[in-house]
């Protein structure tokens, strides 16, 4: 189903993206902190100046791609992102990772049909980046055709496969040792209540 219709200028599709993701007027690019719904306690991170550059492309490229922002929607994007390249958007890489590390637990299968749909889009916006004066001048589908979403899918190649493995791998290693980080953190906090 497509949410946002190539018809749609890029400023309505993003405001209806915000109000459809409970985002708050303006996505909440301004606020001080980001909220990640998890349960059964939300996570919060500080809103820096480099995540908010990131994600400024990231809800254009949910926009264009029609991936939503419930956990399966969110490892699609990161898959996306990550196998069309963040460029020198290191937040992107790094949010993209997490959502990757997900994505292999929720949706695995989506995960590899979103990382092939993004090697083989013509571009994305972290290499050709946008300007929001153009939000209320460009539509959905000029977005659309601009990164080439409207090509066939190809078949997986041996490459693509290896690529595929090989960031998650990365992804996997780069957030296991938080839960071992929290396991014990929490064994030191019981340890000093029982002494």
């Amino acid at each position: 189903m497509n949410a946002y219709p190539d018809t749609m200028s890029l400023r309505e599709a993003r405001d209806l993206f915000f109000a459809r993701s409970n985002l708050g007027p303006g996505g909440g690019y301004a606020s001080r902190w980001v909220r990640v719904e998890t349960k059964p306690l939300p996570f919060y991170f500080p809103n820096c100046s480099a995540r908010v550059a990131a994600a400024r492309l990231h809800d254009l490229h949910h926009i264009a791609t029609n991936y939503k922002t419930d956990w399966p929607g969110e490892a699609e994007i990161s898959a996306w992102e990550i196998g069309g390249g963040c460029g020198h958007y290191y937040a992107a890489w790094i949010l993209d990772l997490g959502g990757w590390g997900a994505g292999l637990i929720v949706a695995p299968r989506r995960l590899f049909r979103a990382f092939m749909r993004g090697r083989h889009a013509k571009t994305n916006l972290y290499h050709i980046g946008f300007d929001e004066k153009h939000l209320d001048q460009g539509t959905v589908g000029g977005l659309r055709d601009q990164l080439g979403l409207h090509m066939s899918p190809t078949p997986p190649a041996l490459r693509d496969v290896a690529l595929f493995s090989f960031w998650s791998v990365l992804a996997i290693g780069s957030w296991c040792p938080l839960p071992l980080f929290a396991l014990a953190l929490f064994w030191l906090i019981v340890r000093a209540r029982l002494s």
